[in-house]
């Protein structure tokens, strides 16, 4: 038998939205610290920025930001910042950064991530509707997969 891993560290940013981790998983300069920026704008809180460690504690997706950075968001052209954090939250889904994210995806998507299955989704990032999106879609796939 093959045992699982129960930690990754994932290189993607992550924020809490009603105390829920959001994974935001892109390539370099995608997006992803913009969106989240954008996201605690609109109430989320930082969890990591760039890089998330996840853990595996009684099934459940953990997430937290590794030490060195806890508590800083790169803004690009202004530098590195100090910002409220949080850590071990729980994860709600992961948001792949796309280019051209399909128009109407098939429900269900997901990702293995330490042994556990967590919704997945994609965005744009730069759209200005993007933290909306995320939004809506953290909260339909709680509603969906609980």
């Amino acid at each position: 038998m093959v045992s699982e891993l129960s930690s990754e560290t994932l290189h993607a940013s992550c924020v809490a939205i009603d105390g829920r981790a959001v994974l935001i998983e892109g390539r370099s300069g995608a997006g992803k610290s913009d969106l989240a920026l954008r996201l605690i704008d609109r109430g989320a809180t930082l969890v990591s920025d760039d890089y998330t460690l996840l853990r595996r504690r009684d099934g459940v997706l953990r997430a937290s930001p590794p030490e060195s950075i806890q508590g800083r968001i790169e803004v690009r052209g202004i530098g590195v910042l100090e910002m409220p954090f949080v850590a071990d939250m729980p994860v709600a889904a992961l948001v792949l950064i796309e280019d051209m994210p399909e128009r109407l995806p098939p429900p269900g998507r997901a990702r293995r991530i330490a042994g556990v299955e967590i919704p997945q989704f994609a965005v744009a990032a730069l759209e200005p509707s993007a933290p909306v999106k995320v939004e809506l879609a953290v909260r339909h796939i709680e509603s969906v997969w609980k």
